[in-house]
């Protein structure tokens, strides 16, 4: 929008990004201590990821920063687009456009581990397909640190800070720290949106609202400005299974080197740092021998955001048939890699946030939803209504580059 000569303020409720650059060895003498009790402690070590429990058995992350949830992620690109075609929603020219303007590669085979080489091999031999994840990473510069979720030291992995360092240089302006509380309307239409920054409140004006807050976020500010946002929410759940192999060394490789797609979840080699922080069962491992294989599961879209922000959603009872499943196979895959129980579960969660506000196959020419002010747009996940249970930031940058043109295209016939 800026490059179409907009004049854009970016409005992020975090701060700007700073990653957590040390090793996490010295944590570990502090597992189940007062200093990483439980996952509430995260954001005392890493303040741009934001926890909330949804259920006694769910939690859910969300980053909280500049670049958003880019600069915390595994920086894997996949076109996830289940449920698209029942809303007519092709989003090919996006991706492809996408593809196109960013470096993405997998990680070279000879750099991966040799026990993610073998589970890679023994899946093979099972009949399941896997394929090297596509990542937005630089091989070169990458240092197989395995913490690219604590944010890319080397500079390796791409983010959205790029893109708000072309907004800077294009005029636009960027204010961090400022949390968007509601939108204000006037007869019906987005007359701006109140902003609070930390003990006052202001006001700013706008010709068009965007919000890209996210699945949790964006209903949050919906709900407080009395305009409607489904209960529906999917967070595409996660569950990494742990097992025991001397010398595994899993963080001396990026995370999710290859993945394989199944009809309601991806399985691909994880080590769970937020498990082996802050979940019991996982504290009796050392990170050099232990293994982890993450299930990324579509789930059930039905959780409710409220208007405080608090997030009402559980597992339910076909989530937990699909995950058993799931985890019969990983069981299997690590069993035939030498890799030793006992097996136990991770932490569940969920970092993927969508379903909030989901196009109706009538708004997807428009890429607006139609109870919406017509000067009030989206551009995110919760725009998509349907779980994927595979990596969503391609799809997620694809949904927001087709609302930028189709809000480009409006500008224009109103002329």
């Amino acid at each position: 929008m800026a490059r179409k000569g907009f004049e854009v303020l970016v409005l992020e409720a975090g701060h700007p990004f700073n990653p957590l650059t040390h090793r996490i060895s010295w944590l570990s003498p502090f597992r189940g201590t007062l200093l990483l009790k439980d996952e509430n402690s995260v954001e005392k070590i890493f303040p741009h990821l934001e926890t909330t429990r949804s259920s006694e058995d769910l939690v859910i992350f969300r980053g909280m920063t500049e670049g958003g949830s880019t600069t915390i992620s595994c920086g894997n690109m996949v076109r996830a687009e289940r449920g698209l075609n029942e809303i007519g929603l092709d989003l090919t020219p996006e991706f492809e456009e996408i593809e196109h303007s960013l470096e993405i590669n997998s990680v070279p085979q000879e750099r991966w581990r040799p026990l993610s080489q073998q589970m890679f091999e023994e899946a093979e031999k099972m009949g399941f397909t896997p394929n090297p994840t596509p990542k937005v990473v630089n091989p070169k510069k990458c240092v197989a640190c395995g913490f690219c979720e604590l944010g890319c030291v080397s500079g390796a992995k791409w983010d959205a800070r790029i893109i708000l360092k072309e907004i800077l240089e294009k005029g636009g302006s960027v204010r961090t720290g400022s949390v968007v509380l509601k939108v204000i309307l006037e007869n019906g239409h987005a007359k701006g949106v109140l902003v609070s920054h930390g003990s006052s409140n202001e006001r700013i004006d706008a010709d068009l609202v965007v919000l890209s807050a996210g699945g949790v976020g964006t209903a949050q500010i919906l709900k407080a400005s009395d305009l409607p946002a489904r209960d529906k929410l999917w967070v595409d759940i996660v569950l990494t299974v742990g097992g025991i192999s001397k010398g595994a060394k899993m963080l001396n490789e990026p995370p999710m080197v290859w993945f394989i797609k199944q009809e309601h979840d991806i399985i691909s080699p994880y080590f769970d740092l937020l498990s082996y922080w802050f979940h019991k069962p996982w504290h009796d491992v050392p990170k050099e021998d232990r293994v982890g294989v993450m299930i990324k599961l579509a789930d059930t879209e039905q959780g409710s955001v409220h208007a405080d922000g608090t997030i009402t959603k559980s597992i339910t009872d076909i989530d937990r048939q699909r995950l058993e499943k799931a985890k019969e196979k990983v069981i299997q895959i690590m069993e035939a890699s030498d890799v030793n129980g006992p097996f136990v579960n991770g932490m569940i969660h969920g970092g993927h946030l969508g379903g909030t506000v989901p196009l109706a196959k009538e708004d997807v020419s428009s890429m607006h939803p139609s109870e919406l002010p017509d000067n009030l747009w989206v551009a995110d996940l919760s725009l998509l209504p349907h779980s994927q249970g595979l990596p969503t930031m391609l799809t997620t940058a694809a949904l927001a580059l087709r609302v930028s043109k189709r809000i480009d295209e409006q500008k224009h016939l109103k002329q």
